[in-house]
């Protein structure tokens, strides 16, 4: 069954970006990172747009939330997770380096603050997907990843399913009580294409960017796409859903992925699309 509302066509929202990445609906607004920007931001329906933290130096990508509604930013090269609390504290929330060699990159946060971290590898079965506390302590969570990307958590938390980009399909495991992964099993393969931001829909149905397809597609368990959102030229990057009735698609993308071809411009977009079943789960 196809969700896209009738007739709907993306719409602009907002734009001025580098590389939009990790969107996250919250409080009333989109948040992401600016990863070749070096910021994040947030967003509201209206497009009113808000730098909320600059990092420069720094590749922000994942981003997700702690119950005291403290944000956490996947810093990519210096592979440490950052923390920006209500009151405008910034603190490095844990250290990543002693356990991957490679860049972070997305990330989802559970319900109590536990982080799952996926790293850049590019190698085959080299990635990881890292467990990081509510405290700050890390441990490696899943091994044998081929590139780690959009991740999403099930609504009653007891499952996890991540964006194997290099793999071409999605992965999904248990969460037990703990948060311990187990149960690895292949959802849905993408033979054709390489996902990487992903959202989960009430139905079961995830929403996912692929980028070299320049299209977004939503796949159901087992591998049946039942909707489209070709963007041309343009790069998909990563979605979510959100909006009061988690009912708008946002569609992040770009002209290019490669910071060098893209070149500090910014040509980046946030656009959106009505759909007829709400996200669910977390982010």
């Amino acid at each position: 069954m196809a969700v896209l509302e009738p007739g709907a066509r993306p719409e602009l929202l907002a734009d001025g970006f580098v590389f939009a990445e990790g969107p996250r609906w919250r409080d009333g607004k989109l948040w992401f990172s600016d990863m070749h920007g070096e910021a994040v931001y947030a967003t509201t329906m209206t497009g009113e747009t808000t730098r909320v933290l600059e990092m420069p130096g720094r590749k922000p990508s994942g981003l997700g939330f702690l119950p005291d509604g403290s944000l956490l930013i996947v810093s990519m090269a210096d592979r440490e997770l950052l923390r920006l609390s209500p009151d405008g504290t910034r603190s490095v929330h844990a250290r990543l380096g002693h356990l991957v060699d490679d860049e972070l990159n997305d990330m989802v946060v559970a319900a109590n603050g536990t982080a799952f971290v996926g790293s850049y590898s590019l190698e085959p079965d080299a990635g990881l997907l890292l467990r990081v506390t509510p405290g700050g302590q890390v441990s490696v969570a899943a091994e044998k990843m081929n590139f780690p990307n959009g991740t999403v958590i099930s609504p009653d938390g007891r499952t996890l399913t991540a964006a194997e980009s290099k793999a071409r399909r999605l992965t999904a495991f248990d969460l037990d009580a703990d948060l311990n992964l187990d149960g690895r099993r292949v959802v849905a393969t993408a033979p054709d294409a390489a996902p990487d931001g992903i959202a989960l829909d009430a139905l079961g149905g995830i929403w996912a960017a692929f980028p070299l397809a320049h299209e977004f597609r939503r796949i159901l368990p087992g591998g049946e796409v039942t909707d489209r959102v070709p963007l041309g030229d343009r790069v998909a990057i990563a979605c979510a859903l959100g909006g009061p009735d988690r009912r708008t698609l946002f569609l992040l993308s770009a002209v290019d992925w490669n910071s060098a071809a893209l070149g500090g411009a910014r040509t980046s977009t946030v656009s959106v699309v009505r759909v007829r079943v709400p996200g669910d789960g977390l982010p």
